[in-house]
């Protein structure tokens, strides 16, 4: 078997929370002896769907995990931003047939809390080694 290899989409908004989540991660990736073949940094998990994307369609990965935190402030826009981020990831999933797992802590969270969550980054990779593993193989419509 060949060695699971993933692609990381990185969300650095909230910088520290994100490099926790990021290291957490490749720990998790690298305690399952897989390896990440290229992280993609972008600036809010609002961004995060089209570098998933851009992951999903190389033939050399096999998943991909994004990390980020979204944090409530006064208005509802947390939550507008973690709906459409996680609908369009799911999308990429669908549309490319690779997994991508939602790592990114929030929203209803304030910054401590998403401090407290940057073990969802070893989460998010974890779940994506899984899938990469354990997913069985589309079928090819003759």
């Amino acid at each position: 078997m060949t060695e699971t290899t993933l692609g990381l989409v990185v969300a650095r908004y909230y910088a520290s929370i994100a490099e926790a989540m990021e290291e957490s991660a490749r720990d998790a990736v690298a305690e399952r002896g897989a390896a990440v073949a290229e992280t993609v940094d972008v600036p809010g998990a609002y961004d995060a769907p089209l570098a998933a994307d851009r992951l999903a369609r190389r033939d050399d990965i096999d998943a991909v995990a994004v990390v980020g935190t979204i944090v409530a402030g006064d208005t509802d826009h947390d939550q507008v931003i973690g709906q459409a981020v996680a609908t369009k990831l799911v999308d990429v999933s669908l549309d490319r047939d690779t997994p991508v797992t939602f790592g990114v802590s929030g929203p209803g969270q304030s910054g401590a809390e998403a401090r407290e969550r940057a073990d969802k980054g070893a989460e998010a990779a974890s779940a994506a080694v899984d899938l990469a593993e354990g997913l069985p193989a589309a079928e090819v419509a003759a």
